[in-house]
């Protein structure tokens, strides 16, 4: 199965750390263009015990990616609150 993750924070990283190693293969979106560049380059944004040798297993076997929202392309503007 697919799965996107969105954002790279406690809940999302670990989730998506986890749901890769069960054998999925997960795409971590996060608007914060830092924190995917250093996911990128092997380095935990957060602290989780484990999470590091987690995310490295699943990077490396190819089932944890990492990514902006669809690169090049801005966010889509939040709907005004008397729109919702």
């Amino acid at each position: 199965m697919r799965v996107a993750m969105i954002g790279t924070g406690y809940v999302g990283l670990v989730s998506g750390a986890c749901f890769a190693d069960f054998g999925h293969t997960v795409t971590c979106v996060d608007k914060d263009a830092s924190k995917i560049e250093q996911l990128d380059g092997g380095e935990i944004p957060i602290f989780e015990p484990g999470l590091d040798s987690l995310v490295d297993k699943n990077v490396k076997e190819e089932r944890l990616f990492f990514t902006c929202p669809i690169r090049g392309k801005p966010l889509p503007k939040p709907m005004p609150s008397s729109s919702r």
